[in-house]
Protein backbone atom coordinates (compact mmCIF):
# COMPACT_ATOMS: atom_id res chain seq x y z
CA UNK A 1 0.00 0.00 0.00
CA UNK A 2 1.46 3.19 -1.11
CA UNK A 3 1.07 5.71 2.16
CA UNK A 4 2.18 8.71 0.30
CA UNK A 5 -0.34 11.84 0.23
CA UNK A 6 -1.91 12.11 -2.93
CA UNK A 7 -2.35 15.74 -3.51
CA UNK A 8 -0.66 17.53 -6.42
CA UNK A 9 1.07 20.91 -5.53
CA UNK A 10 -0.16 23.28 -7.91
CA UNK A 11 2.86 25.07 -8.15
CA UNK A 12 5.17 21.89 -8.69
CA UNK A 13 7.79 22.63 -11.77
CA UNK A 14 6.29 21.55 -15.32
CA UNK A 15 7.60 18.37 -16.05
CA UNK A 16 10.80 18.47 -18.64
CA UNK A 17 9.35 17.22 -22.32
CA UNK A 18 11.05 13.96 -23.88
CA UNK A 19 13.09 16.45 -25.89
CA UNK A 20 14.05 18.26 -22.75
CA UNK A 21 15.41 14.73 -20.81
CA UNK A 22 16.83 13.12 -24.02
CA UNK A 23 19.10 16.57 -24.35
CA UNK A 24 20.25 16.21 -20.78
CA UNK A 25 20.68 12.06 -20.75
CA UNK A 26 22.94 12.81 -23.66
CA UNK A 27 24.92 15.28 -22.31
CA UNK A 28 25.29 12.88 -18.86
CA UNK A 29 27.00 10.51 -20.80
CA UNK A 30 29.89 12.45 -22.12
CA UNK A 31 30.29 14.08 -18.89
CA UNK A 32 29.85 11.16 -16.33
CA UNK A 33 33.49 11.13 -15.34
CA UNK A 34 34.92 9.28 -11.86
CA UNK A 35 32.99 5.89 -11.65
CA UNK A 36 29.98 5.50 -9.57
CA UNK A 37 30.41 8.06 -6.50
CA UNK A 38 31.24 10.90 -9.18
CA UNK A 39 28.32 9.54 -11.55
CA UNK A 40 25.66 9.86 -8.77
CA UNK A 41 27.54 13.09 -7.76
CA UNK A 42 26.71 15.11 -11.42
CA UNK A 43 23.20 13.54 -11.08
CA UNK A 44 22.80 14.88 -7.69
CA UNK A 45 23.63 18.00 -8.42
CA UNK A 46 21.99 18.32 -12.26
CA UNK A 47 18.67 16.48 -11.24
CA UNK A 48 17.98 17.08 -7.38
CA UNK A 49 19.82 20.64 -6.68
CA UNK A 50 19.66 22.50 -10.71
CA UNK A 51 16.68 21.12 -12.27
CA UNK A 52 14.99 19.50 -9.58
CA UNK A 53 13.11 16.97 -11.55
CA UNK A 54 13.38 15.06 -8.27
CA UNK A 55 13.51 15.95 -4.95
CA UNK A 56 15.99 14.63 -2.52
CA UNK A 57 13.94 11.91 -1.33
CA UNK A 58 13.19 10.26 -3.75
CA UNK A 59 16.62 10.62 -5.55
CA UNK A 60 18.18 8.77 -2.45
CA UNK A 61 14.90 6.09 -2.14
CA UNK A 62 16.07 5.25 -6.11
CA UNK A 63 20.04 5.17 -4.79
CA UNK A 64 18.90 2.51 -2.44
CA UNK A 65 17.37 0.73 -4.13
CA UNK A 66 19.75 0.40 -7.30
CA UNK A 67 22.80 -0.44 -4.18
CA UNK A 68 21.11 -3.34 -3.70
CA UNK A 69 20.99 -4.58 -7.23
CA UNK A 70 23.82 -6.50 -9.65
CA UNK A 71 25.26 -4.28 -11.63
CA UNK A 72 26.50 -0.55 -12.08
CA UNK A 73 24.31 1.28 -9.51
CA UNK A 74 24.92 4.82 -11.66
CA UNK A 75 23.40 3.86 -14.65
CA UNK A 76 20.32 1.93 -12.55
CA UNK A 77 19.86 4.79 -10.92
CA UNK A 78 19.17 6.94 -14.42
CA UNK A 79 17.39 4.41 -15.64
CA UNK A 80 15.31 4.71 -12.73
CA UNK A 81 14.87 8.39 -12.80
CA UNK A 82 14.22 8.39 -16.78
CA UNK A 83 11.25 6.25 -16.41
CA UNK A 84 9.95 7.80 -13.39
CA UNK A 85 9.75 10.55 -15.68
CA UNK A 86 8.50 9.09 -19.49
CA UNK A 87 7.81 6.08 -18.55
CA UNK A 88 9.67 2.78 -20.30
CA UNK A 89 11.26 4.88 -23.30
CA UNK A 90 12.73 7.46 -20.62
CA UNK A 91 14.36 4.92 -19.17
CA UNK A 92 15.65 2.96 -21.86
CA UNK A 93 17.25 6.78 -23.19
CA UNK A 94 18.60 7.62 -19.75
CA UNK A 95 20.06 4.35 -19.40
CA UNK A 96 21.18 3.69 -22.94
CA UNK A 97 22.98 7.11 -23.47
CA UNK A 98 24.59 6.45 -19.99
CA UNK A 99 26.95 4.27 -21.04
CA UNK A 100 26.81 4.67 -25.44
CA UNK A 101 29.70 7.71 -25.66
CA UNK A 102 31.69 5.55 -23.30
CA UNK A 103 31.31 2.33 -25.87
CA UNK A 104 32.47 4.59 -28.85
CA UNK A 105 35.18 6.22 -26.87
CA UNK A 106 36.67 2.92 -25.39
CA UNK A 107 36.17 1.10 -28.61
CA UNK A 108 38.57 3.83 -30.02
CA UNK A 109 40.98 3.72 -27.54
CA UNK A 110 41.24 -0.16 -26.99
CA UNK A 111 42.24 -0.31 -30.74
CA UNK A 112 44.74 2.59 -30.60
CA UNK A 113 45.98 0.07 -27.46
CA UNK A 114 45.96 -2.99 -29.04
CA UNK A 115 47.42 -1.78 -32.56
CA UNK A 116 49.76 1.19 -31.58
CA UNK A 117 50.15 1.29 -27.60
CA UNK A 118 49.70 4.21 -25.50
CA UNK A 119 49.42 8.02 -26.82
CA UNK A 120 50.96 10.42 -24.79
CA UNK A 121 48.54 13.34 -25.29
CA UNK A 122 45.52 11.28 -24.95
CA UNK A 123 46.87 10.19 -21.47
CA UNK A 124 48.14 13.84 -20.72
CA UNK A 125 44.17 15.04 -21.14
CA UNK A 126 43.05 12.22 -18.84
CA UNK A 127 45.56 13.25 -16.43
CA UNK A 128 43.73 16.58 -15.79
CA UNK A 129 40.36 14.65 -15.43
CA UNK A 130 41.54 13.17 -12.38
CA UNK A 131 41.77 15.95 -10.22
CA UNK A 132 38.70 17.22 -11.30
CA UNK A 133 36.82 13.93 -10.99
CA UNK A 134 38.61 13.72 -7.10
CA UNK A 135 36.85 17.09 -6.31
CA UNK A 136 32.80 16.36 -7.62
CA UNK A 137 33.34 12.87 -5.80
CA UNK A 138 34.24 15.20 -2.37
CA UNK A 139 31.20 17.39 -3.40
CA UNK A 140 29.17 14.95 -3.41
CA UNK A 141 30.03 13.03 0.00
CA UNK A 142 29.55 16.81 1.32
CA UNK A 143 25.80 17.67 -0.80
CA UNK A 144 24.55 14.00 0.88
CA UNK A 145 26.04 13.73 4.06
CA UNK A 146 24.27 17.18 4.74
CA UNK A 147 21.06 15.29 3.31
CA UNK A 148 20.73 12.18 5.08
CA UNK A 149 23.43 12.92 8.16
CA UNK A 150 21.17 14.59 10.48
CA UNK A 151 21.56 13.11 13.95
CA UNK A 152 24.63 11.46 15.74
CA UNK A 153 22.94 8.14 14.74
CA UNK A 154 23.68 8.59 11.23
CA UNK A 155 27.35 10.03 11.39
CA UNK A 156 28.25 6.96 13.49
CA UNK A 157 26.94 4.55 11.12
CA UNK A 158 28.56 6.38 8.28
CA UNK A 159 31.75 6.79 9.95
CA UNK A 160 31.44 3.31 11.00
CA UNK A 161 31.09 2.71 7.08
CA UNK A 162 34.03 4.33 5.77
CA UNK A 163 35.99 2.31 8.86
CA UNK A 164 34.98 -1.03 7.76
CA UNK A 165 35.86 -0.76 4.21
CA UNK A 166 38.61 1.42 4.15
CA UNK A 167 41.07 -0.49 7.14
CA UNK A 168 39.48 -3.76 7.11
CA UNK A 169 38.25 -4.36 3.50
CA UNK A 170 34.67 -5.38 4.38
CA UNK A 171 32.92 -6.16 0.98
CA UNK A 172 30.13 -3.43 0.35
CA UNK A 173 27.52 -6.09 0.29
CA UNK A 174 27.63 -6.76 3.57
CA UNK A 175 28.38 -3.16 4.88
CA UNK A 176 25.14 -2.39 2.89
CA UNK A 177 23.52 -5.24 4.77
CA UNK A 178 24.39 -4.57 8.02
CA UNK A 179 23.59 -1.16 7.36
CA UNK A 180 19.89 -2.34 6.18
CA UNK A 181 19.32 -4.77 9.50
CA UNK A 182 20.61 -1.83 12.22
CA UNK A 183 18.20 0.70 10.09
CA UNK A 184 15.31 -2.22 10.29
CA UNK A 185 15.76 -2.72 14.16
CA UNK A 186 16.43 0.97 15.14
CA UNK A 187 12.90 1.52 13.17
CA UNK A 188 11.36 -0.44 15.70
CA UNK A 189 13.35 0.62 18.79
CA UNK A 190 14.53 4.30 18.34
CA UNK A 191 12.50 5.44 15.64
CA UNK A 192 13.26 9.60 15.98
CA UNK A 193 16.49 8.54 15.37
CA UNK A 194 15.83 6.65 12.30
CA UNK A 195 13.43 8.62 10.48
CA UNK A 196 14.10 9.24 6.74
CA UNK A 197 16.39 12.21 7.32
CA UNK A 198 15.90 14.09 3.74
CA UNK A 199 12.72 15.37 3.64
CA UNK A 200 12.13 18.33 0.97
CA UNK A 201 12.08 21.58 2.57
CA UNK A 202 8.83 23.32 2.10
CA UNK A 203 9.74 26.63 1.73
CA UNK A 204 11.71 25.36 -1.46
CA UNK A 205 10.57 25.42 -4.62
CA UNK A 206 9.14 21.68 -5.26
CA UNK A 207 10.54 19.29 -7.30
CA UNK A 208 8.75 17.49 -10.67
CA UNK A 209 8.76 14.03 -8.79
CA UNK A 210 8.41 15.51 -5.23
CA UNK A 211 8.07 13.71 -1.47
CA UNK A 212 4.35 14.09 -1.46
CA UNK A 213 3.48 13.31 -4.85
CA UNK A 214 1.60 9.78 -5.43
CA UNK A 215 3.99 7.40 -8.22
CA UNK A 216 2.65 7.99 -11.33
CA UNK A 217 0.10 5.32 -13.06
CA UNK A 218 2.85 3.41 -14.91
CA UNK A 219 5.10 3.28 -12.10
CA UNK A 220 2.52 0.76 -10.32
CA UNK A 221 2.69 -2.64 -9.92
CA UNK A 222 0.84 -5.01 -12.41
CA UNK A 223 1.65 -8.82 -12.76
CA UNK A 224 0.77 -8.88 -16.59
CA UNK A 225 2.89 -6.03 -17.04
CA UNK A 226 5.72 -7.75 -14.62
CA UNK A 227 5.51 -10.96 -17.01
CA UNK A 228 6.03 -9.12 -20.29
CA UNK A 229 8.32 -7.52 -19.25
CA UNK A 230 10.00 -10.39 -18.26
CA UNK A 231 9.83 -12.12 -21.17
CA UNK A 232 11.25 -9.26 -23.61
CA UNK A 233 14.29 -8.05 -21.06
CA UNK A 234 15.28 -11.83 -20.92
CA UNK A 235 15.02 -12.48 -24.98
CA UNK A 236 16.52 -9.22 -25.69
CA UNK A 237 19.39 -9.88 -23.16
CA UNK A 238 19.97 -13.46 -24.50
CA UNK A 239 19.35 -13.68 -28.04
CA UNK A 240 22.49 -12.04 -29.33
CA UNK A 241 25.20 -14.59 -27.24
CA UNK A 242 22.81 -17.31 -28.85
CA UNK A 243 22.80 -15.91 -32.06
CA UNK A 244 26.56 -15.76 -31.57
CA UNK A 245 26.78 -19.43 -30.84
CA UNK A 246 24.70 -20.27 -33.66
CA UNK A 247 26.69 -18.77 -36.41
CA UNK A 248 30.10 -18.99 -34.87
CA UNK A 249 30.17 -22.27 -32.89
CA UNK A 250 29.42 -22.86 -28.91
CA UNK A 251 33.44 -23.22 -28.48
CA UNK A 252 34.15 -19.92 -29.98
CA UNK A 253 35.20 -16.99 -27.82
CA UNK A 254 32.93 -14.63 -28.94
CA UNK A 255 30.03 -17.35 -27.24
CA UNK A 256 32.14 -17.77 -24.07
CA UNK A 257 32.25 -13.85 -24.00
CA UNK A 258 28.93 -13.39 -23.69
CA UNK A 259 28.26 -16.66 -21.86
CA UNK A 260 30.29 -15.42 -19.40
CA UNK A 261 29.85 -11.78 -19.00
CA UNK A 262 25.69 -12.56 -18.65
CA UNK A 263 26.39 -14.63 -15.97
CA UNK A 264 28.61 -11.98 -14.48
CA UNK A 265 26.01 -9.60 -14.63
CA UNK A 266 24.12 -11.78 -11.99
CA UNK A 267 26.82 -11.51 -8.70
CA UNK A 268 28.36 -8.23 -10.12
CA UNK A 269 27.21 -6.82 -6.47
CA UNK A 270 29.32 -4.25 -4.78
CA UNK A 271 30.16 -2.24 -8.13
CA UNK A 272 32.93 -2.41 -10.15
CA UNK A 273 36.04 -3.07 -7.87
CA UNK A 274 34.34 -5.74 -5.69
CA UNK A 275 33.86 -7.82 -9.75
CA UNK A 276 37.02 -6.98 -11.20
CA UNK A 277 39.45 -9.07 -9.15
CA UNK A 278 36.69 -12.04 -10.14
CA UNK A 279 36.35 -11.13 -14.33
CA UNK A 280 40.52 -10.91 -13.90
CA UNK A 281 40.98 -14.20 -12.80
CA UNK A 282 38.84 -15.53 -14.98
CA UNK A 283 39.72 -13.88 -18.10
CA UNK A 284 43.47 -14.32 -17.34
CA UNK A 285 43.82 -17.76 -15.79
CA UNK A 286 40.57 -19.61 -17.05
CA UNK A 287 39.83 -18.48 -20.56
CA UNK A 288 43.87 -16.60 -21.31
CA UNK A 289 41.51 -13.82 -23.26
CA UNK A 290 44.49 -10.87 -21.79
CA UNK A 291 47.75 -11.14 -20.95
CA UNK A 292 49.28 -10.26 -17.88
CA UNK A 293 49.18 -6.72 -17.52
CA UNK A 294 46.76 -5.94 -19.84
CA UNK A 295 44.06 -5.97 -17.14
CA UNK A 296 45.43 -2.94 -15.69
CA UNK A 297 46.33 -0.91 -18.45
CA UNK A 298 42.44 -1.94 -19.29
CA UNK A 299 41.58 -0.31 -15.74
CA UNK A 300 43.16 2.55 -16.60
CA UNK A 301 42.05 3.53 -19.76
CA UNK A 302 37.76 2.56 -18.42
CA UNK A 303 39.09 5.04 -15.57
CA UNK A 304 39.79 7.82 -17.63
CA UNK A 305 36.40 7.40 -20.14
CA UNK A 306 32.61 8.48 -19.00
CA UNK A 307 30.51 5.97 -17.83
CA UNK A 308 30.67 3.26 -15.85
CA UNK A 309 33.70 1.48 -14.74
CA UNK A 310 32.43 -1.53 -15.43
CA UNK A 311 32.97 -0.16 -19.17
CA UNK A 312 36.27 -2.23 -18.72
CA UNK A 313 34.48 -5.88 -19.74
CA UNK A 314 33.95 -4.09 -22.96
CA UNK A 315 38.16 -3.75 -23.00
CA UNK A 316 38.29 -7.43 -21.59
CA UNK A 317 35.60 -8.57 -24.32
CA UNK A 318 37.65 -6.37 -27.06
CA UNK A 319 41.43 -7.57 -26.42
CA UNK A 320 40.04 -10.97 -25.71
CA UNK A 321 38.79 -11.40 -29.59
CA UNK A 322 41.29 -9.55 -30.80
CA UNK A 323 43.85 -12.07 -29.54
CA UNK A 324 41.98 -15.09 -30.60
CA UNK A 325 39.63 -13.73 -33.76
CA UNK A 326 39.79 -17.68 -34.82
CA UNK A 327 39.39 -16.38 -38.66
CA UNK A 328 38.08 -13.19 -38.38
CA UNK A 329 40.02 -10.08 -39.21
CA UNK A 330 41.25 -8.82 -35.57
CA UNK A 331 39.23 -5.42 -35.43
CA UNK A 332 36.00 -7.07 -36.69
CA UNK A 333 36.12 -10.61 -34.13
CA UNK A 334 37.24 -7.24 -31.70
CA UNK A 335 34.50 -5.22 -32.12
CA UNK A 336 32.18 -8.00 -32.37
CA UNK A 337 33.41 -9.14 -28.93
CA UNK A 338 33.22 -5.69 -27.66
CA UNK A 339 29.62 -5.17 -28.25
CA UNK A 340 28.56 -8.67 -27.14
CA UNK A 341 30.46 -7.93 -23.69
CA UNK A 342 28.59 -5.01 -23.22
CA UNK A 343 25.57 -5.92 -24.09
CA UNK A 344 25.64 -8.71 -21.94
CA UNK A 345 27.03 -6.51 -19.10
CA UNK A 346 24.11 -4.06 -19.38
CA UNK A 347 20.99 -4.77 -20.94
CA UNK A 348 20.17 -6.69 -17.29
CA UNK A 349 20.48 -3.41 -15.74
CA UNK A 350 16.73 -2.24 -17.68
CA UNK A 351 15.09 -5.79 -16.30
CA UNK A 352 16.15 -4.80 -13.00
CA UNK A 353 14.81 -1.42 -13.17
CA UNK A 354 11.73 -1.85 -15.09
CA UNK A 355 11.09 -5.52 -12.97
CA UNK A 356 11.60 -4.05 -9.58
CA UNK A 357 10.82 -0.25 -10.26
CA UNK A 358 7.11 -0.38 -9.81
CA UNK A 359 7.20 -2.61 -6.47
CA UNK A 360 9.70 -0.20 -5.09
CA UNK A 361 7.65 2.42 -5.90
CA UNK A 362 4.55 1.42 -4.14
CA UNK A 363 7.01 0.89 -0.33
CA UNK A 364 7.25 4.65 -0.28
CA UNK A 365 6.56 5.69 2.82
CA UNK A 366 6.23 1.96 4.80
CA UNK A 367 8.37 3.16 7.90
CA UNK A 368 10.25 0.28 8.39
CA UNK A 369 11.65 0.42 4.94
CA UNK A 370 12.07 4.38 5.72
CA UNK A 371 14.54 3.62 8.54
CA UNK A 372 16.03 0.73 6.56
CA UNK A 373 16.55 2.96 3.73
CA UNK A 374 18.13 5.99 5.73
CA UNK A 375 20.89 3.58 7.74
CA UNK A 376 21.89 1.98 4.35
CA UNK A 377 21.92 5.74 2.56
CA UNK A 378 23.86 6.88 6.13
CA UNK A 379 26.52 3.54 5.37
CA UNK A 380 26.73 4.74 1.33
CA UNK A 381 27.76 8.34 2.89
CA UNK A 382 30.64 6.66 4.36
CA UNK A 383 31.42 4.21 1.43
CA UNK A 384 31.35 7.14 -0.57
CA UNK A 385 34.08 9.21 1.07
CA UNK A 386 36.14 5.56 1.36
CA UNK A 387 36.58 6.02 -3.06
CA UNK A 388 37.40 9.87 -2.57
CA UNK A 389 39.92 8.81 -0.13
CA UNK A 390 41.16 6.19 -1.93
CA UNK A 391 40.80 8.18 -5.17
CA UNK A 392 42.68 11.24 -3.70
CA UNK A 393 45.25 9.03 -2.79
CA UNK A 394 46.23 7.73 -6.09
CA UNK A 395 45.33 11.22 -7.57
CA UNK A 396 47.87 12.94 -4.83
CA UNK A 397 50.44 10.20 -4.33
CA UNK A 398 50.93 8.53 -7.42
CA UNK A 399 54.30 7.03 -6.18
CA UNK A 400 55.63 6.58 -3.02
CA UNK A 401 57.38 9.58 -1.33
CA UNK A 402 55.98 11.37 -4.52
CA UNK A 403 53.84 14.23 -4.22
CA UNK A 404 51.85 15.66 -7.18
CA UNK A 405 51.66 19.32 -6.32
CA UNK A 406 49.85 20.13 -9.94
CA UNK A 407 46.88 17.52 -8.83
CA UNK A 408 46.17 18.96 -5.75
CA UNK A 409 45.93 22.32 -6.71
CA UNK A 410 43.82 21.70 -9.95
CA UNK A 411 41.06 19.38 -7.60
CA UNK A 412 41.09 22.65 -5.18
CA UNK A 413 40.63 25.05 -8.17
CA UNK A 414 37.73 22.51 -9.48
CA UNK A 415 36.42 21.85 -5.88
CA UNK A 416 36.25 25.79 -5.62
CA UNK A 417 34.99 26.50 -9.00
CA UNK A 418 31.57 23.84 -8.37
CA UNK A 419 30.92 24.27 -4.78
CA UNK A 420 31.50 27.80 -4.56
CA UNK A 421 31.29 29.39 -8.03
CA UNK A 422 28.55 26.99 -9.48
CA UNK A 423 30.40 26.48 -12.39
CA UNK A 424 28.94 24.27 -14.36
CA UNK A 425 30.65 20.21 -14.13
CA UNK A 426 30.60 20.35 -18.36
CA UNK A 427 33.00 23.19 -18.28
CA UNK A 428 34.98 22.50 -15.44
CA UNK A 429 36.19 19.11 -16.56
CA UNK A 430 37.16 20.23 -20.21
CA UNK A 431 39.25 22.92 -18.45
CA UNK A 432 40.60 20.77 -15.99
CA UNK A 433 41.16 18.23 -19.37
CA UNK A 434 43.00 21.48 -21.40
CA UNK A 435 45.08 22.23 -18.31
CA UNK A 436 46.60 18.87 -18.31
CA UNK A 437 47.65 18.27 -21.61
CA UNK A 438 49.10 21.76 -21.48
CA UNK A 439 51.13 21.15 -18.02
CA UNK A 440 51.89 17.43 -19.62
CA UNK A 441 53.06 19.14 -22.74
CA UNK A 442 55.34 21.91 -21.39
CA UNK A 443 57.02 19.36 -18.71
CA UNK A 444 57.52 16.97 -22.23
CA UNK A 445 54.86 14.74 -21.12
CA UNK A 446 56.99 12.85 -18.75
Amino acid sequence: MNLQATPVEPDRRAAPSFAEAFKFWLKLGFISFGGPTGQIAIMQTELVEKKKWVSQSRFLHALNFCMLLPGPEAQQLAIYIGWLLHKTWGGIVAGAFFVIPSIFILWGLSFIYAAFGNIPWIAAIFYGLKPAVTAIVLTAVIRIGRKALKNEVMWTLAALAFIAIYFFKIPFPAIILSAGMIGFAGGLLWKSKFENASKENPTSEASVISDEQESPAHARPNLSRAFWVSIVWLTLWLAPTLLIGALRGWDSTLFKEGLFFSKAAVVTFGGAYAVLPYVTQQALFHYGWLKPGQMLDGLGLAETTPGPLIMVLQFVGFMGAWQHPEGLPPLLAATIGALVTTWATFTPCFLWIFLGGPYIEQLRGNSRLTSTLSAITAAIVGVVLNLAVWFALHVFFPATGTIDWFAIILCIAAFVAIARYKIDIVAVIIGAGLFGLLYKSLTGFS
